[in-house]
């Protein structure tokens, strides 16, 4: 059931995934479709929301959620953050997704070129400080730098994939709600980069249940 219109109430992980990266297929081609974006799914919106998905993002302004995913009014529950860093806040948000709004797919979407994997790259090799509360920021990236440096990952890209793993592995860690529902199968965390040329999103990592892409597009 991972038609354009298909009910969010109706989806398990494996099909809501599915959803999403047809969405982004469409994008890559030229080829959307802009579902749900007409004045009668505006209306229907206006009492309740059932997003098929939440969207954990980076805050950069070539990320927009709808449009890379070719979705609409409804769809995705969004949440951006600077280099996708997890703070209490975020996290709250990102758990209202599975706990009131029963969505059974979070995703945390990193892309190349990101500004805060680089003044994070630049903090560990030059001792660089950027002013204000960015610093929190590029401080909350660095150890994903570190982690991919002990790694033996010299390679941006390798870099922001590392960071796109290990933000996975700290909303698991962090958040109960979050853990529980993926051991109980009833829902999944996935991490994608996104390529900035063509538009491809591109799977990094997956805990829970989206099926044979766990074996095949797992990194």
């Amino acid at each position: 059931m991972t038609g354009i219109d298909a009910s969010p109430q109706q989806l398990d992980p494996a099909e809501a995934f599915a959803l999403l990266m047809d969405g982004n297929r469409r994008f890559v081609a030229g080829e959307p479709l802009h579902p749900n974006q007409d004045a009668e799914r505006r209306a229907s919106l206006a009492p309740v929301q059932h997003p098929f998905a939440v969207l954990f993002g980076c805050s950069d302004s070539r990320l927009a959620a709808e449009i890379i995913f070719d979705r609409g009014l409804g769809d995705l529950f969004v949440v951006r953050t600077a280099g996708h860093v997890v703070d209490s806040a975020a996290l709250g948000s990102i758990e209202y997704g599975p706990a009131v709004l029963g969505c059974r797919l979070v995703v945390v979407l990193g892309h190349d070129s990101c500004g805060a994997v680089a003044a994070a790259t630049d903090a560990v090799d030059r001792g660089t400080q950027p002013p204000g509360f960015i610093r929190d920021l590029v401080e909350r990236v660095t150890p994903s730098v570190l982690a991919a440096r002990a790694a033996g990952l010299a390679d941006g890209q390798d870099t922001i994939d590392t960071h796109i793993r290990l933000t996975v592995d700290h909303l698991l860690e962090r958040s109960r709600v979050l853990a529980d529902e993926v051991d109980a199968g009833r829902a999944a965390v996935v991490g994608l980069s996104y390529r900035l040329a063509d538009g491809r999103a591109r799977i990094v990592t997956a805990r829970g249940p989206i099926g044979e892409l766990d074996s095949e597009n797992a990194a």
